[in-house]
C-alpha cells in the first residue's frame, strides 16, 4: 500500500476533503466566472438585451465545453490507463488522437456555426430585439471556438501528467486577463458586446499558447509525429472513456434550449415580455452555478476518500466523511439561499440597471425558482457519492434526473397552466423530487453499510502441486464464459504442470497490496455494467473500476515476471501480451451445458441459470472491450480455443498441458 492510500485511510476526515477539496473548488469556480463575467460588464455597459445575447450563445459554449471535456477527461483517463499498465507509447498515442479529434471537432463546429448562426440562435429561443447583440457576440464566440476546446482538453491532460498547479495557473490567468480586457474594450475602448466576445476569445488564445508550450515536454509520456495519426479504435476508447462528462453537460444543453424558448413564449404573454425572462433567468442560473461549483468541490474531494475507504470497508470513515461534505455542502447552499431570498435586487444590480419590471422579475426569478436552492447540498453530493463507490445506475439518476427527468416536464405542464409564474415554479418542484429520490437513495444505501473492519487475510495458498514440470517459465492465462467449466480447467492445468494457480488467490494478494476488501475486489473486478461508462468522475480522470484494473495490472506483471503459473480471466492475455512465456487460452462452450453445469456447481434454478449466465458473460465482455479495445472470446486473440463439452474438461486440461509441454520440448531442439 503507498503513501497517499495510507493517508486515506488514516488522516482527519476533515482534513483530508480540505486538502483534495480546494483545488476542486478553484478550478470549477474559475470555470463560472469565466462564463458570468462577460454578462457583468456587457450588462454595465450594454443592458439587458447585450445580457440576453449571451445567454442564447451560452448554450454553443456549453456544447463545446461538452466535446471538450469528452476528449479531455478521455484522453486524460486512458493516459492514466495506459500508464498505470506501464504502456507509454499507448498513452502517448491515446493523447495524441485526443488532440486531433478536438481540433478536428472544434474546427467544423466553429464553420457550422458562423454558416448557420441565424438559424441555430432561434433554436435557443433568440427573439428579434436580441438577435442582433447575438450576432455580433456570437460571430466572435464561435470563431475562437477551437482555441477553446482545444486549450480545455490540453488542460485536462496537463492534471493527468501530475501538474495540477500549472493547469490552474493557464486557466486562472485566462480568467484574470478574460476581466482585465473586458474592463479596457467596454469602459475604454466602448465596444459593447464585440468588445466582450474578443476578450473572451483572446484570453482562450492565451490559455491554449501556454498549455502548448507544457505539452511539447510532457513528463510522463512524448508527443511526436507519428503519433498524430488517428486510430479508429484509440479514437473509440478515448471518446468512451469521456462520454460521461459529455452526457452530463449536453443535459444542460437540453435544458436551456427548452428553458429559454419556453420563457419566450409565455414571457411574450406577461406583463414583462419575451426578452426580460430570458435575460434574467441565464443570470439567475449563472449565479446559482457559481455557488454550485463550490458544493461540487466539496463533494469531488471527498471522492478518492469515500471510494477507498468502501473499497476497504472501513464504513465508519464512508460515513463520517459523507457526513461531513453533507454538513459542508448544506452550510454553502443555505448561505446561497438567503442571499437568494433576502437581497435579489443587489444580486441583479451587478449586471446593469433597468426598469421596474425588469428588477421585478429578477427578485420574483431569485425567490421562486430558487425557493428550494438549499436542497442542493444533498441532491449533488449525494450522485457524487454514488460515483465514487461505484453505484453508476444511481449515480446517472441523481445526475440527470433534476434537469431532464423533473425540470423540463415540469416548465412544459405548469407553464400552460400558470404561465410564466408556473414556468418559475418547476425549478422548486424538481428541486424537491430530485431530493426525494436522492434521500430514498442515500437513506438506503446509508442502512445498508456494515459497521465491521475489514478482513485482511494473507494471501491463500492453493494445494496445487510444486513439483513443477516446465523445463521452462511459462505463464498460461484462461480466460472462459460463465458455466463452461473453465476455471475448473485452470485449476487442472495448474495441478498436472506443478505451478500455481492465480484466481481467488489473486484476489487476496491484491487486497493484501492494496488495502481493498476481498469481497470489494470480487463484487467490482472483470464485471461492467452498461451505464458504467457514465461512471467516471468530476475533475477525476479514472473511476473506482480503473484504478482497481491498474493495480491488478501491475501485480499480474509482478507475478508474471517471478514464476510460472495459471491466471484466470482479469484481460491477463492484453496486459501480458508483450510477453514471449505466454499461452493464452480461451475455453467456451454451449448454452445447454453451461446452464446444467451453474445448476450443479452454483445451485441456481434452470430460469435463472441462462438469464444469470448472459448477464455475466456480458459484463466480462463489456469490461474485456473497455481496457483491451478487442472483442473478448475472439479466436485471433487466443493462442487456444477449446469446446470443454467437446473433451471433457479433463481432456481440456490434458490438451492445454500437453500443448505446452511439447512446445517447450520443441523449443529445446
Amino acid at each position: 500500500m503507498n503513501q497517499s492510500e495510507n493517508i486515506l485511510g488514516t488522516e482527519k476526515i476533515g482534513k483530508l476533503i480540505k486538502k483534495f477539496s480546494i483545488p476542486c473548488i478553484l478550478s470549477m469556480l474559475v470555470n463560472s466566472l469565466y462564463n458570468i463575467v462577460d454578462q457583468i460588464f456587457i450588462g454595465q455597459k450594454v443592458g439587458m438585451f447585450g445580457n440576453g445575447a449571451t445567454n442564447i450563445i451560452f448554450p454553443i459554449v456549453i456544447t463545446c465545453l461538452a466535446l471538450a471535456l469528452m476528449f479531455g477527461d478521455g484522453s486524460s483517463a486512458f493516459m492514466s490507463l495506459k500508464l498505470g499498465e506501464k504502456r507509454k507509447e499507448e498513452a502517448g498515442k491515446g493523447v495524441a488522437n485526443g488532440i486531433v479529434m478536438a481540433t478536428i471537432i472544434s474546427v467544423i463546429i466553429s464553420i457550422i456555426c458562423i454558416v448557420f448562426l441565424p438559424h441555430i440562435i432561434k433554436l435557443f429561443g433568440c427573439t428579434q430585439n436580441i438577435e442582433p447583440y447575438a450576432l455580433e457576440y456570437g460571430y466572435i464566440i464561435v470563431k475562437g471556438i477551437p482555441f477553446m476546446i482545444i486549450g480545455i482538453v490540453l488542460n485536462s491532460i496537463i492534471r493527468a501528467d501530475g501538474s495540477p498547479r500549472y493547469a490552474m495557473f493557464s486557466m486562472v490567468l485566462g480568467a484574470v486577463l478574460n476581466i482585465i480586457l473586458d474592463y479596457i474594450l467596454l469602459y475604454t475602448y466602448n465596444m459593447g458586446v464585440k468588445g466582450a466576445a474578443i476578450a473572451t476569445v483572446v484570453s482562450q488564445i492565451v490559455t491554449l499558447i501556454i498549455n502548448v508550450i507544457y505539452i511539447r515536454k510532457l513528463k510522463s509520456i512524448k508527443l511526436n509525429k507519428n503519433l498524430l495519426k488517428p486510430q479508429l479504435r484509440i479514437c473509440k476508447e478515448v471518446v468512451a472513456l469521456g462520454i460521461s462528462s459529455f452526457i452530463t453537460e449536453m443535459s444542460f444543453v437540453v435544458l436551456l434550449a427548452v428553458e429559454n424558448n419556453i420563457l419566450s413564449k409565455y414571457g411574450s404573454e406577461s406583463e414583462f415580455g419575451a426578452d426580460i425572462p430570458i435575460t434574467v433567468l441565464g443570470i439567475v442560473i449563472k449565479i446559482s452555478q457559481i455557488l454550485n461549483s463550490i458544493v461540487i468541490g466539496i463533494a469531488v474531494g471527498s471522492q478518492p476518500i469515500i471510494g477507498y475507504n468502501y473499497g476497504s470497508r472501513n464504513f465508519d470513515r464512508v460515513k463520517k466523511a459523507l457526513k461531513y461534505v453533507l454538513f459542508t455542502s448544506l452550510i454553502v447552499s443555505t448561505i446561497a439561499f438567503a442571499l437568494f431570498q433576502l437581497i435579489p435586487e443587489k444580486l441583479i444590480a451587478m449586471f446593469g440597471s433597468e426598469g421596474p419590471e425588469y428588477v421585478k422579475f429578477a427578485c420574483m426569478a431569485f425567490r421562486i425558482y430558487l425557493m428550494l436552492y438549499i436542497v442542493t447540498g444533498i441532491q449533488i453530493p449525494s450522485g457524487i457519492f454514488f460515483q465514487a463507490i461505484g453505484k453508476s445506475i444511481k449515480s446517472v439518476i441523481l445526475s440527470l434526473s433534476r434537469q431532464i427527468g423533473f425540470l423540463i416536464p415540469a416548465m412544459i405542464i405548469l407553464g400552460k397552466l400558470y404561465g410564466i409564474n408556473g414556468v418559475l415554479y418547476a425549478g422548486p418542484v424538481a428541486d424537491a423530487l430530485a431530493l426525494i429520490i436522492a434521500s430514498a437513495l442515500l437513506i438506503a444505501e446509508i442502512k445498508s453499510l456494515k459497521n465491521e473492519s475489514a478482513e485482511k487475510g494473507a494471501l491463500l495458498v492453493d494445494d496445487t502441486s510444486t513439483d513443477n514440470k516446465l523445463s521452462q517459465k511459462m505463464v498460461i492465462t484462461i480466460s472462459r464464459e460463465y458455466g463452461s467449466g473453465g476455471r475448473y480447467v485452470a485449476r487442472l492445468v495448474a495441478d498436472k504442470l506443478g505451478i500455481r494457480f492465480y484466481d481467488k488467490d489473486f484476489v487476496a494478494e491484491l487486497s493484501a497490496k492494496t488495502g481493498l476488501s476481498e469481497s470489494y475486489i470480487e463484487s467490482n473486478e472483470q464485471k461492467r455494467k452498461t451505464l458504467d461508462t457514465l461512471n467516471n468522475g468530476y475533475y477525476v480522470s479514472l473511476s473506482n473500476a480503473d484504478e482497481l484494473f491498474v493495480k491488478e495490472s501491475d501485480l499480474i506483471r509482478e507475478i508474471a515476471s517471478k514464476e510460472s503459473c495459471v491466471i484466470v480471466g482479469r484481460c491477463a492475455d492484453y496486459i501480458l501480451k508483450d510477453n514471449e512465456d505466454v499461452i493464452n487460452v480461451f475455453i467456451y462452450s454451449n448454452m445447454e451445458d453451461k446452464i446444467k453445469r451453474a445448476v450443479n456447481t452454483y445451485g441456481i434454478s434452470d430460469k435463472d441459470a441462462e438469464k444469470e449466465i448472459r448477464n455475466t458473460d456480458k459484463q466480462r465482455s463489456n469490461h474485456y472491450k473497455h481496457y483491451t479495445g478487442m472483442k473478448w472470446g475472439d479466436p485471433q486473440n487466443y493462442d487456444l480455443c477449446l469446446n470443454s463439452d467437446s473433451f471433457g474438461v479433463e481432456k481440456t486440461a490434458d490438451i492445454i498441458c500437453d500443448t505446452i509441454l511439447g512446445l517447450q520440448k520443441n523449443s529445446k531442439n
